[in-house]
């Protein structure tokens, strides 16, 4: 599906419309809405479940703009204030990596906005790239299209538990969009912006008693499983749950274990 958001032309994938409560999903760096598979689908029975491509990735345009978590911040007000027909109810986030960030970012300046998060292998604490992370920028901006290729499938390789689970059309795929008008630029832009920042402490301490299930991979290389434990320390009321045996994104990794910690988090009073 597409819909227009001032000028912006956004992809997203939406299930479940009959359903009240809503569920929105927003994925990582580089990534799209594919990442997520089938899980949005299968959520559809209970909630009304949207993904969506963030501005500068995926199908959705890629402005030339500076990708601050600020401006997805605005984009994504805009986009839920159009979907949502400016009625707009407390939401679930379900949130990777970069995807974390803004979905934090978001809830503090509007915590009225959310329900529920949850967070998978959440960038935010930072300050600066992590090796792997520089890998990726490195992959991406490598110009000769064999070699870039060979370490594009190399990081990829490692955002995982087993390499040997890496689907090569995954890295088709993301060469495909990234090299599309706008998108290394917005690759760029967002890297920079996102590992050389870090939440605010002190504003973080506002959206505390919004329910949050933290989760990350025990072999996550892109960022390590230590930051579980920071996020845990100005997040005290979050669930935190390490799922063995995954990396970056658990959720590709081991899906049905992901989603029943989905469906038991987002049905759990709070």
């Amino acid at each position: 599906m597409h819909t227009n958001v001032e000028g912006i032309n956004v992809k997203y994938d939406e299930f479940g419309k009959d359903n009240e409560e809503v569920v929105l999903f927003l994925h990582g760096l580089g990534s799209s809405s594919i990442v997520w598979r089938d899980i949005p689908e299968a959520l559809s029975k209970y909630y009304r479940t949207i993904a969506l491509d963030l501005v500068g990735f995926g199908g959705t345009d890629k402005p030339h703009e500076n990708y601050t978590l600020s401006y997805f911040c605005e984009f994504l007000d805009k986009f839920l204030s159009k979907i949502m027909k400016n009625s707009f109810k407390k939401i679930n986030v379900i949130a990777h990596s970069l995807g974390g960030y803004i979905a934090l970012e978001y809830a503090i300046k509007d915590k009225s906005r959310i329900k529920k998060l949850i967070l998978f292998s959440s960038s935010g604490l930072l300050g600066k790239p992590t090796p792997l992370l520089n890998d990726y920028l490195n992959a991406v901006v490598t110009s000769d299209p064999v070699l870039r290729y060979n370490k594009l499938k190399t990081v990829f390789e490692n955002l995982l538990a087993d390499r040997i689970r890496l689907l090569p059309i995954i890295v088709d795929i993301f060469i495909s969009t990234i090299n599309m008008p706008g998108a290394k630029h917005a690759f760029e832009s967002a890297f920079e912006n996102s590992t050389s920042t870090t939440l605010d402490l002190n504003m973080i301490k506002e959206i505390k008693e919004i329910p949050c299930l933290i989760v990350w991979g025990e072999k996550d290389k892109l960022i390590p499983v230590t930051f579980a434990d920071k996020f845990k320390k100005i997040l005290d009321n979050a669930t935190i749950l390490i799922i063995s045996d995954a990396g970056h994104s658990p959720f590709i990794e081991k899906p049905a274990i992901a989603y029943q910690l989905i469906l038991d988090f987002l049905a759990t009073e709070q």
